[in-house]
């Protein structure tokens, strides 16, 4: 500052009002120069928001939205008058609404003035109106700038042709692990198949008819192949699988049951694995279409309906929580003159009295069938009366736990102890093959609704109690090794099966009818061992600073945080937003279908690079 007044410390009055004018003729150009770019801007304003939709337009002036603005006047005519107010508020305040208040236009010399009018406030409905409009408006805005689901698809799997084979498609489904026959995509494989008829090969789609087919369950669709379920890479995973089912295969210690002699029937050779994931994602490799019975298997799976239909703290007046560390066909209770839990015969037998109490045996089994349907996905669940009739006439033990009960007076009042076991005897002479076995095992991992159908069969209470009690009591006297080693919820029978859970992610059948000195399926037990050796699925295999296992739950590293449901919006945006590419991939033989193809996946760009 001293600087500057020591170089108009010579200046005369006349040379220094000269420069004073030098200095207001800089300032005048460097505010028409502001001025020049401020209009530029707003015109650039305005003509972005004359592009944009008009929502409200067809109601009345006293519905009109918030500063709305309309007029024929020329745009630099308004750009001119807001320019003027700008000026003009250099020597008096702006004018703005109060809250509450409405602007509206009025023209004045071909411009349009803003003019508040405080004599009608915005009302609370028309708030929401106007919300709801906007909403509208941009979710339309958004369905016309992003391209749909099924066009994606197809362009994906057409890869530049004007048509694809439909095996091509078929094929592609397949390695994501869902099924033509899935209940989910019934209303899409009817469509398909109706429209190859139609078509003049009888092979080929092009975008329209593939549209056709796929919109009704496109959703399901685009998250199969957007890898989008819980096991993101279901090859890679199914090729595990199945070198643990070789692997256990070699194996050929253990002894048929034949204490039933129905059960003696069985060859010792066969064995299968199926596997249903909680999206439905399904595999089976080796003998998983032959029927057996679920003998002990069906434990859990009644004890669920039991307290499914009258709570945890009825069924367990009756029966205990714990372990036995007995045989499971013991003549012996616990302190309270209960059965030690619901695995053991004594508890299973006990828990039996408790479905449908007062109806006939008849009714009872159809009550129970229609659960184990609807836990199955209406697949195969069958009923062997030879082996119900060789349960009968074998039953001795069971008969004489029953009369211990019946003298402890375990049984709720007024039951018929002798109907009761035919009712037991019935329950474990159901028949499943393991495909429709994994599928309940998931309905249980799924939290009591069936993946596949997507029905709610059990209430979250009967599957939480069920799973921990299989955890704590369901491999007979192994319990406690196999919850040490395996550690996860199971249910083993003397024909054979294991019905394993992994909680949130799948359920798992594995049977083979040669069984260790105490009742476990010995190939079933290899099997489940070595899947927890490979992967992460031990309950508390993800503690910290744990040594890492391999998780098909994670796809490049990282963490797959939700799973399931998605709808059609968020699918379409999130492939929009991350620019996602469609990438080819090489799929491993498969075991339903013997011909070969691509099989795609998106990744983001990122992934590329």
């Amino acid at each position: 500052m001293l600087t500057w007044y020591s170089d108009f410390a010579h200046l005369s009055i006349s040379g220094f009002r000269i420069f004073q004018a030098e200095i207001l003729h800089n300032l005048l150009e460097r505010i028409e120069m502001l001025q020049f770019r401020f209009s530029a801007v707003l015109k650039e304003l305005f003509q972005s928001n004359l592009k944009r939709p008009l929502t409200g337009i067809t109601r009345n002036k006293t519905s009109l939205p918030i500063h709305y603005c309309s007029s024929n006047a020329s745009l630099d005519v308004q750009v001119s008058f807001k320019l003027k107010l700008l000026h003009a508020g250099v020597h008096r305040p702006l004018l703005c609404a109060a809250p509450g208040t409405r602007t509206y236009c009025t023209k004045t010399e071909g411009a349009a003035i803003p003019v508040t009018e405080s004599a009608i406030p915005v009302t609370d409905q028309e708030k929401k109106d106007e919300t709801a409009t906007e909403a509208a408006t941009e979710k339309r805005r958004k369905a016309g700038i992003l391209p749909s689901l099924e066009d994606l698809l197809f362009y994906t799997i057409a890869e530049g042709q004007e048509k694809i084979p439909v095996h091509k498609f078929l094929t592609a489904l397949k390695a994501t692990g869902l099924r033509t026959g899935d209940p989910r995509l019934k209303e899409c494989m009817d469509t398909l198949k109706v429209t190859l008829k139609n078509t003049s090969d009888g092979v080929m789609l092009d975008r329209h008819l593939f549209k056709k087919c796929v919109q009704s369950n496109i959703v399901l669709l685009t998250q199969a192949f957007r890898k989008k379920f819980v096991i993101p890479d279901f090859q890679s995973f199914s090729s595990h699988i199945d070198e643990l089912y070789e692997s256990a295969k070699n194996l050929t210690e253990g002894q048929v049951a034949d204490y039933i002699p129905q059960l003696a029937k069985f060859s010792p050779d066969l064995w299968a694995v199926s596997l249903c994931t909680v999206d439905g994602q399904r595999h089976t490799v080796g003998d998983t279409k032959v029927p057996f019975c679920l003998q002990s298997c069906v434990k859990p799976l009644k004890y669920a309906i039991a307290v499914h239909d009258h709570g945890t703290e009825y069924v367990h007046r009756f029966i205990g929580k714990e372990p036995s560390g007995l045989r499971f066909n013991k003549l012996f209770l616990d302190e309270d003159d209960k059965p030690h839990n619901p695995m053991v015969n004594a508890g299973a037998i006990v828990c039996t009295s408790l479905i449908k109490q007062g109806a006939s045996n008849a009714e009872k089994f159809d009550y129970v069938m229609n659960f184990l349907n609807k836990m199955a996905g209406n697949e195969y669940v069958g009923f062997s009366n030879a082996t119900f009739q060789s349960e009968r006439e074998s039953g001795d033990r069971n008969f004489a736990i029953g009369y211990y009960l019946k003298e402890k007076k375990c049984f709720p009042e007024g039951t018929d102890m002798t109907s009761i076991l035919d009712f037991y005897f019935q329950l474990c002479s159901i028949e499943v093959t393991c495909e429709s076995a994994s599928v309940m095992a998931a309905t249980l991992a799924n939290g009591g609704f069936c993946p596949i159908t997507g029905e709610r069969v059990l209430s979250p209470e009967a599957v939480r109690d069920t799973l921990s009690l299989m955890h704590s009591c369901g491999m007979y006297d192994f319990s406690g090794q196999f919850a040490f080693h395996v550690g996860l919820p199971a249910k083993s029978g003397v024909a054979g099966g294991i019905l394993l859970v992994v909680p949130n992610v799948m359920g798992i059948m594995c049977w083979s009818p040669p069984l260790d000195k105490l009742g476990n399926s010995v190939r079933g037990i290899q099997f489940c061992t070595d899947l927890v050796s490979l992967f992460n699925f031990h309950n508390y295999d993800n503690l910290r600073h744990f040594a890492k296992k391999h998780d098909p739950r994670r796809e490049g590293g990282d963490q797959r945080f939700t799973f399931g449901p998605m709808d059609y919006e968020s699918l379409q945006q999130e492939l929009a937003l991350k620019d996602s590419l469609w990438k080819k991939v090489v799929p491993t033989d498969c075991h339903e279908d013997s011909s070969t193809t691509v099989v795609y996946r998106m990744e983001s760009v990122g992934e590329r690079n």
